[in-house]
């Protein structure tokens, strides 16, 4: 299955700045995330729920700090 990511509605954190901005978007059971400067041009990284959920969780757990990635 082949997304149309252009017509997505694309979310950008509250907790964003310049220059470090991603957003996320869920088109069907797909979700996307994406550099915002690169929007409409950039490539996007596609997640099943499953591994978004599991991504969530993590968050959740502080397992991606970058304290916790330098382990």
């Amino acid at each position: 299955m082949t997304v149309e990511w252009d017509k997505a509605n694309w979310r950008k954190s509250t907790g964003s700045d310049s220059g470090g901005c991603v957003e996320v978007a869920r088109v069907g059971e797909v979700i996307g995330v994406r550099d915002t400067k690169a929007a409409g041009r950039g490539p996007v990284l596609e997640f099943t729920r499953k591994e978004w959920s599991a991504f969530l969780v993590g968050v959740d757990k502080h397992e991606f700090t970058l304290d916790a990635l330098n382990e």
